[in-house]
């Protein structure tokens, strides 16, 4: 059997490749159990995520197969769902590199990341109600967030799908790069997040998921950290120093 998930690990980052090719890395159990035993390594060890899938798929949906043999309990176990809100959590960004179709719960995977970049080819979208269901794994409360609630409604009631020059001008994707330059892209955005204090970036990324009644207060309290910490020192001396030598 193939693995599911295609994992490269390096010092700052790790890349997980979708790897169903015979099933258009439609997403099944064994890959949300791959997910989340991922999320918990880093989880212990803080890294920027960029989830990739092949030229022409990123994930054309989850395992339809399996979807049709699921009953109620199921549907309230949350299976995708939480793996993909355990994604959205990990401590340090996500980044999606969305090439090809990217639908149902692909497309969902992807609401799910931080940044998300796509080739010219992205076709994304929920038609999950043409197959008698419901975008169920965050898109209904997810996609207001990124795209607007019209526009999220619009998505989720009539099915459509948008290519990327669409989904770029409505903000679901902040960047479209060649196909053979997707991941490229991808690790040069985690090149500039690494080049970054983590700590700061964390606690960024804290701040930019806490709800808006949270705000000020928790942007407060995190800045008094990072004022406090021997890294915001060293690169804030460092600063001074360059711009003295000018």
């Amino acid at each position: 059997m193939t693995e599911p998930l295609l994992i490269e690990r390096h010092a700052d980052r790790v890349v997980a490749t979708l790897n169903r090719p015979d099933k258009r890395n439609a997403i099944d159990q064994d890959m949300i159990d791959e997910l989340h035993a991922l999320c918990g390594e880093l989880e212990a060890d803080p890294r920027t995520l960029i989830l990739a899938g092949s030229d022409t798929v990123f994930a054309a949906g989850a395992d339809i197969a399996q979807l049709r043999e699921r009953r109620a309990e199921d549907a309230r176990r949350a299976i995708n769902a939480t793996a993909f809100i355990r994604i959205n959590e990990l401590p340090m960004p996500v980044i999606a590199a969305v090439s090809g179709y990217a639908l149902g719960g692909g497309a969902e995977l992807a609401y799910a990341a931080d940044l998300r970049i796509s080739s010219p080819t992205l076709k994304i979208g929920n038609p999950e109600t043409g197959l008698g269901i419901m975008a169920a794994a965050g898109a209904t409360w997810r996609l207001p967030e990124i795209v607007g609630h019209a526009r999220a409604a619009e998505l989720l009631l009539t099915g459509r799908v948008l290519d990327a020059d669409e989904a770029l001008s409505w903000g679901l994707i902040s960047a479209i790069h060649p196909v053979d330059g997707l991941l490229e892209a991808a690790h040069a955005m985690a090149d500039r997040i690494a080049a970054n204090d983590p700590r700061a970036t964390q606690h960024t990324k804290r701040a930019l998921r806490a709800s808006r009644d949270q705000h000020p207060d928790i942007e407060c309290e995190l800045q008094a950290e990072l004022f406090e910490s021997d890294e915001k020192e060293r690169r804030m001396t460092e600063f001074l120093q360059r711009r003295a030598k000018r």
